[in-house]
């Protein structure tokens, strides 16, 4: 199980304390220093739509100043993604099989049953 994210994001910092309390075994991947590449973007899109994924609702997002993000599609997302990390809502907890977004804690329960 692996939480991506970055390590000062209040909602990344509420997951892994949830995590860590209720004993789910994990790795903490920072996007930001750990880097992110397009094999495991494309991993979670095997589970998750890329509108999901992409967070039209930051900082980064409303700073971005590409064209185009007015008329996007999954493999511009791809590469705005990879360029702009942080453009993924946070957190992505995945294991070999799925992945999660955002953190709910409703959602981690009933996925750990806790």
């Amino acid at each position: 199980m692996v939480l991506y994210g970055i390590k000062n994001c209040d909602t990344v910092r509420k997951a892994r304390r949830w995590l860590d309390a209720n004993g789910v075994d994990f790795q903490f991947h920072d996007f930001r220093t750990d880097g992110l590449d397009e094999t495991t973007i494309n991993a979670w899109l095997k589970t998750v739509f890329w509108e999901v994924l992409l967070n039209k609702r930051g900082t980064t997002w409303r700073k971005l100043e590409d064209p185009r993000k007015e008329q996007l599609d999954r493999a511009t997302a791809i590469e705005l993604m990879l360029a702009n990390p942080t453009l993924i809502k946070r957190p992505v907890l995945s294991d070999n099989a799925d992945c999660m977004v955002g953190f709910k804690e409703a959602e981690y329960s009933a996925r750990f049953g806790k």
